[in-house]
């Protein structure tokens, strides 16, 4: 084990220094300047279900990268991948048999992938995908839906979570500044969860738009599930209009199964990208799709997608190590057994609470909204979420020994991963218990 270091506060106030001299912020993300904390989160060791910061405080982790460490930090199938790798050499830019072997690991248990291409980052997959999508219907238009979240770039940063007074603009709400107007023409956000409203946008736009972009678990808006039958509707609206199916499973990829969102609750999109979680904590995403439609990217095609760093040596055989590992009943029978005991903790918790307070779960990640007890099913259900108990909340946390990360105070997701212990799992309810009561 690497010696902690804790560092005194002269050094601190240096580092966070330093820090905001070469680093906007002091950070690498927008989302890593910890609002709670009043700093950024700078960590100096990690392994299994915990990481220590550069003040020698050990956390048990209920963020894991966002859901990217489902197998816990430093798993022993990243040991094997960075050996792996230096004895072969990194071979930058180039395929190895080990891509096709991944590709046929999630062929075989991704329902809707029949061909498959590499990315990094989630961003970067969901940006070739609708590039995909455009070429293959030969319409520009997106209808996405509110609180659903597909990344930084321009296309879909737009509509996404627009403040309650932008909630209905046309066109949708900018969610950063420097995105040009001109992109927000190209999308028609929707309530998810509304049928009525699927319905008629659909109708409405299907000469325009040719994709139908839906997150099936909203865990951005703290976790919002499918209504029953909700994305069945979808999938036969978009086979009656002529629009693809385009499933956003960068979060929900194997966080209750092997084959995501699109295998819980038996409804195959057109397409998908897969991510997060898929590298064991490095960087991978997929595009998996229908061979018609995956067979249009080149050579094979007409459609670009390359990039020098696209699917390194090493995220492969990270990825092969994940995909072996999530399909071991063994897996399974953990991170669901953990769950059973998170869950039931926390709703009873939930109902103790004199403070209003929802919580929704899928899989190994779950959801708070502040502000509620009654089931969240849209964006809109979330307008009532209060950052200020949020942070509060997330502060009281970190101060017992538990990390949840703040997200600025929004209503987002947390998780666990195969590392926790049922021992975790007791100190986490009773740290949040504890937190509540502060927070009220």
């Amino acid at each position: 084990m690497a010696q902690l270091r804790t560092l005194s506060g002269e050094e601190l106030a240096r580092l966070y220094e330093r820090g905001r001299n070469v680093l906007p912020g002091g950070v690498c993300s927008s989302t890593r300047w910890n609002n709670a904390w009043k700093k950024p989160v700078y960590a100096q060791r990690s392994k299994g279900s915990r990481f220590w910061d550069i003040e020698g405080r050990e956390f048990i982790d209920m963020s894991m990268s966002h859901g990217a460490a489902l197998l816990g930090h430093a798993p022993d199938c990243l040991k094997q991948a960075f050996d792996q790798t230096w004895e072969l050499g990194v071979l930058g830019s180039l395929d190895t048999p080990f891509h096709i072997e991944l590709a046929e690991e999630l062929c075989r248990i991704v329902p809707s992938a029949e061909r498959v291409r590499f990315t990094n980052s989630g961003s970067e997959a969901t940006l070739h995908a609708l590039r995909l999508c455009r070429a293959v219907t030969g319409r520009d238009k997106i209808i996405r839906f509110r609180g659903h979240f597909h990344g930084y770039h321009e296309f879909t940063f737009i509509g996404g979570h627009p403040p309650a007074d932008q909630i209905d603009a046309v066109p949708p709400y900018r969610e950063s500044v420097g995105i040009p107007k001109s992109l927000a023409e190209l999308i028609i956000a929707a309530d998810y969860n509304d049928f009525e409203q699927l319905e008629a946008t659909v109708k409405r736009h299907a000469h325009e738009a040719g994709t139908l972009l839906i997150e099936p678990i909203d865990y951005n808006c703290g976790c919002i599930l499918p209504e029953p039958g909700y994305l069945h509707a979808a999938r036969r609206l978009a086979d009656e209009h002529g629009l693809l199916l385009f499933f956003d499973e960068i979060q929900s990829f194997a966080k209750q199964s092997p084959g995501g969102a699109q295998q819980d609750f038996g409804v195959t999109p057109d397409i998908c990208t897969i991510g997060k979680s898929l590298g064991a904590s490095l960087p991978l995403s997929a595009i998996c799709g229908k061979a018609e439609i995956m067979d249009r990217f080149k050579p094979v095609g007409d459609v670009a997608h390359s990039g020098t760093f696209n699917a390194p040596l090493v995220s492969m055989l990270a990825g092969l190590g994940f995909v072996r590992e999530i399909q071991r009943p063994e897996f399974w029978a953990k991170i669901n057994g953990l769950g059973e005991i998170l869950y039931s903790g926390l709703d009873a918790i939930a109902k103790r609470s004199s403070v209003p307070v929802r919580i929704q779960h899928h899989g190994s990640r779950f959801g708070i909204t502040f502000g509620t007890r009654e089931k969240v099913t849209n964006y809109r259900d979330t307008l009532c979420h209060t950052k200020e108990r949020m942070l509060k909340f997330c502060l009281e946390t970190t101060n017992r020994g538990v990390y949840f990360h703040d997200y600025g105070g929004g209503a987002c997701h947390h998780g666990y991963s195969s590392a926790h212990s049922p021992e975790d799992i007791a100190k986490v309810l009773q740290v949040v218990e504890d937190s509540l009561k502060c927070v009220s």
